[in-house]
C-alpha cells in the first residue's frame, strides 16, 4: 500500500513516470501496428487474417505493359494484343519521360504512387533495360540496374551478399517475385530501355488508406526479419510438412475439433458431411473419393459449404476442381490447397461462421462414390462488419467457340459488396488439333478486373500465361506456393488444361463489387472449347453475385474429339505429320494403346532395343525432325539417329520420358539436319533399363 505522504511528496514524480508509462504504451502499440517489411512477409502465409476485411484497408492495383489502345470495352480496340514484342503503337508505359536517341534508349514511367502502400508482386516474361526505384522522397535511386533479376529476385538484387538461396521456389515464384517492398510516402519506377526490345511486365502495388502508418523498407529488414523470412520460405515451399494448425496435433482440444468423414453416396443422391451449431471456423478440409471412374466422380460429385443458414451454398463447386487440380488427380501443392498422391486434398483456407455451418456431397453421377476424409473445426469470434464467409463458386461453359479473330471477355465472378479476392483457377478443355505451342495456345486474352467504381481495370494484364505467373504458352507442369499449372496433357497446350493462382500479398479487396473477367483470345479457330473456372474470395453477409446453380450437365465431364489428327498452324504450318505406326519399318515388334488424347486415337509403345521409320524426303535441304511422344512414370529414354546423323535436343542426345505421376503428351524438336530427298532411315535406341517402354505417338518433318 502507498502512504498518502508518500503520494503528497512525490507527485511530480509520480506523474513523470505515468506520462513516460504511457508514452511507451503509446510507443508500442504505434509500432504493433506500423506495417513493415516482417509484417507483410508474415502476411504471406497468413490464411487467417483474409477471412477479416483488411484494417488498414488498402487497394490493390496492377501496371503493366497493357496495349495502350484498350480503353473502354464498347470501343474498338478493347481486345487489341500488341503488349511486350516492341514496336507497340503507344508505348506500354505511364508516361514518356525521354523520348529514345539515336542509340534507341528511352525512359519512361512505369508507376509513380504518391501515399502509404507496398510492392507485392513482380512479374516479367523476359524484359531487358534497367530501372530506377525511388522510395519516399529522395532524389537517389534505392535500386539503379538491370530490370529483370529485380522483377525475379528483388532482395537478392538489393543484397547480394544475403542467403538469397531461401528465396528460390517460395518467394520467388517461376516467372513472379513476391517480395514485400512497404513504402511510407512514394514508390516511383522508371525504365530505361529499347523499345524495340522485350518488355512485358506487371507491377502489383497495395496502396493504404491516409491513415495506415508504414515503415519503409530497407536492406537492415533482410537480417532483422531472418526468422520470419526462413519460416516463412520453408511453408511456401513445402506447406504439407511445415504447416502446422493451432492448437498443433491437439485437433480434438477446447479450443479445436476434428470431426472425421466416411460416407457413400449413391448415384443421383446427396449426403450431409457435417452440421455445426454456433460461432467457429473450418480450418482445414480433406476429402478423398473412391469410384470406379475417379475422373468422372471428381467432376460430378458437387460440394456445397452453406453458413449461416444460407439457402444456396456460399461453396458450390465440383469436388475435385474446388481443390484447384481438376480433373482428375493432379499432385501439387501449393499454401491453401495441396493435392496428395493417394488422391487426399486438402484445403487449409480458414472459413468462419457466426451461427451454423452445413458441408454436403451431391452425386449427380451414375456410379456409387466413397467419401473418407476430416474436418478441423476451431473456435472463432465473429466481428460484424469485418469477418467475412468464404466462397467458391465453379461456373464452366462447354462448347465454345475460341478464336483469334473475334475474342470476348468470360466472366469469372461479378459480385455486389464487400470483400476480398484470394484467388483464382482455370479449368480447360482445348481440342485442338494444331500440336505446337505456337498454333494451339488458348489463352491470348487478359486479364481485366474492374474494382468498386472504377470504370477501367484496376488489373490489366497482357496474356492468361502472365496472369498465372508463367509466359509463352508453356506447357510445363510447375507448382509454387501461389501458382501452379498441375494439368496439362499436351502436346503443347492441346487437351486438359488446369491453372491456378492463389492471391495471399496481393489479395483484392472491393468495397462494393467487383468483376473479374479473362479474354478468350487463342491462335486460331476451336470448336467445341470448354471453360471451367473458380474464383476464391471472401464477402460480408449479404453479398450477391451472378452465380447460376450448376446443372448435371455442367459437371458432366466433356470429352475429347476422337480419332484426331495434327494439322498445320504457325509453328507447325509447313510440317508433314506421320503416325508412327504408319512409317515403320516392317517386321518390327510393337504394341499400340488407345487413347483420346493420342494422334488416331492410338499410340505406338515399343521396348526393344531399337526401332526404325522410314521418313520420305520430297528434295534435299536442311529439316527439322519432332518426335510427339509420351512421358509417363513407367517410360524410359531413347537417342535418335537419320541416317547415321545423331539427333540433338536442346544440345543434348538423350530423350527421358519419364515423369511421375502423369501421362503427358510432349514435342521433342531436334536441331536441324541435312537430308537428301528420297526415303530416309530414323532409328530410335532404347537407352533405359530392359522392359521400359517408348510411346512415339507422330513424328513431324519441317523444311527449314
Amino acid at each position: 500500500m502507498i502512504k498518502s505522504g508518500f503520494v503528497k511528496g512525490n507527485k511530480s514524480l509520480i506523474t513523470l513516470l505515468l506520462a513516460l508509462f504511457l508514452s511507451l504504451s503509446s510507443s508500442d502499440l504505434l509500432l504493433s501496428q506500423t506495417i513493415t517489411t516482417g509484417s507483410l512477409v508474415r502476411e504471406m502465409v497468413d490464411l487467417k487474417s483474409l477471412a477479416e476485411y483488411p484494417d488498414p484497408a488498402y487497394q490493390s492495383i496492377q501496371f503493366s505493359s497493357y496495349d495502350r489502345r484498350s480503353v473502354a470495352p464498347d470501343k474498338p480496340n478493347w481486345f487489341a494484343n500488341s503488349d511486350g514484342f516492341g514496336q507497340e503503337p503507344i508505348p506500354g508505359f505511364t508516361e514518356v519521360l525521354k523520348n529514345p536517341g539515336d542509340d534507341g534508349i528511352g525512359e519512361y514511367l512505369m508507376c509513380d504512387i504518391k501515399g502509404t502502400g507496398a510492392i507485392v508482386r513482380l512479374w516479367t516474361a523476359a524484359i531487358n533495360g534497367d530501372i530506377r526505384l525511388y522510395l519516399d522522397d529522395v532524389s537517389k535511386p534505392f535500386y539503379e540496374g538491370p530490370a529483370q533479376p529485380f522483377f525475379l529476385e528483388t532482395y537478392k538484387t538489393v543484397a547480394p551478399d544475403y542467403p538469397s538461396e531461401i528465396f528460390t521456389g517460395s518467394f520467388s515464384q517461376n516467372m513472379a517475385g513476391y517480395y514485400p517492398v512497404p513504402f511510407a510516402k512514394r514508390c516511383r519506377i522508371e525504365w530505361i530501355g529499347d523499345l524495340n526490345r522485350l518488355h512485358f511486365y506487371h507491377i502489383g502495388v497495395r496502396v493504404y488508406d491516409q491513415k495506415a502508418l508504414v515503415k519503409t523498407f530497407s536492406v537492415n529488414d533482410l537480417n532483422l526479419y531472418k526468422e520470419d523470412l526462413m519460416e516463412v520460405a520453408n511453408l511456401l515451399k513445402d506447406p504439407v510438412t511445415h504447416w502446422t494448425f493451432p492448437g498443433g496435433s491437439l485437433c480434438d482440444s477446447p479450443e479445436h475439433r476434428s470431426t472425421d468423414i466416411t460416407i457413400e453416396i449413391p448415384a443421383g443422391e446427396e449426403r450431409e458431411l457435417l452440421k455445426l451449431k454456433g460461432a467457429g471456423a473450418i480450418e482445414c478440409l480433406t476429402l478423398q473419393l473412391s469410384a470406379g471412374e475417379l475422373n468422372n466422380a471428381l467432376r460430378q460429385t458437387v460440394l456445397n459449404i452453406s453458413f449461416d443458414g444460407s439457402p444456396w451454398g456460399e461453396v458450390q463447386s465440383p469436388v475435385g476442381d474446388f481443390f484447384g487440380a481438376a480433373p482428375g488427380i493432379n499432385p501439387y501443392q501449393s499454401l491453401p490447397f495441396s493435392v496428395m498422391t493417394d488422391g487426399t486434398m486438402i484445403c487449409r483456407f480458414v472459413m468462419p461462421y457466426h451461427d451454423s455451418v452445413r458441408l454436403s456431397l451431391k452425386n449427380t453421377g451414375e456410379q456409387p462414390i466413397f467419401v473418407s476424409g476430416s474436418v478441423l473445426n476451431s473456435k472463432y469470434e465473429w466481428i460484424e462488419g469485418k469477418s467475412m464467409h468464404f466462397r467458391a463458386r465453379w461456373r464452366v461453359d462447354h462448347n465454345l467457340f475460341s478464336s483469334n479473330e473475334k475474342p470476348y471477355d468470360i466472366p469469372y465472378l461479378v459480385a455486389h459488396g464487400k470483400g476480398v479476392i484470394v484467388g483464382a483457377a482455370a479449368m480447360i478443355m482445348n481440342p485442338t488439333p494444331v500440336p505446337s505451342s505456337w498454333g494451339n495456345w488458348w489463352g491470348e486474352g487478359d486479364e481485366k478486373i474492374f474494382v468498386d467504381e472504377n470504370d477501367f481495370p484496376s488489373f490489366f494484364g497482357t496474356g492468361s500465361e502472365d496472369y498465372f505467373n508463367y509466359a509463352w504458352s508453356s506447357s510445363e507442369i510447375f507448382e509454387y506456393g501461389y501458382c501452379g499449372q498441375p494439368r496439362n496433357d499436351g502436346p503443347a497446350n492441346r487437351g486438359f488444361v488446369t491453372n491456378y493462382r492463389y492471391h495471399i500479398l496481393d489479395a483484392i479487396p472491393f468495397a462494393s463489387n467487383v468483376a473479374f473477367y479473362m479474354e478468350l483470345l487463342s491462335h486460331g479457330p476451336v470448336p467445341g472449347f470448354s471453360y471451367g473456372r473458380i474464383i476464391y474470395h471472401y464477402g460480408l453477409p449479404g453479398m450477391i453475385d451472378d452465380h447460376i446453380p450448376l446443372s448435371d450437365s455442367d459437371v458432366k465431364l466433356p470429352q475429347l474429339p476422337e480419332n484426331w489428327m495434327p494439322v498445320r498452324r504457325y509453328f507447325c504450318a509447313n510440317a508433314d505429320f506421320y503416325q508412327a505406326e504408319d512409317i515403320a519399318r516392317e517386321g518390327q515388334e510393337f504394341e499400340l494403346n488407345e487413347k483420346d488424347i493420342w494422334a488416331g486415337g492410338k499410340i505406338l509403345v515399343w521396348k526393344g532395343e531399337t526401332i526404325s521409320f522410314t521418313l520420305p524426303i520430297k528434295e534435299e535441304g536442311e529439316y527439322t525432325a519432332v518426335f510427339t511422344a509420351r512421358r509417363s512414370p513407367d517410360s524410359g529414354s531413347f537417342e535418335s539417329e537419320i541416317n547415321g546423323q545423331t539427333l540433338k535436343f536442346g544440345g543434348k542426345t538423350l530423350i527421358d520420358l519419364s515423369v511421375p505421376y502423369r501421362t503427358l503428351a510432349r514435342n521433342f524438336v531436334a536441331a536441324p539436319v541435312k537430308l537428301a530427298a528420297g526415303e530416309q532411315i530414323l532409328t530410335l535406341i532404347n537407352k533405359s533399363d530392359p522392359g521400359k517402354p517408348i510411346g512415339i505417338d507422330f513424328i513431324w518433318i519441317m523444311r527449314r
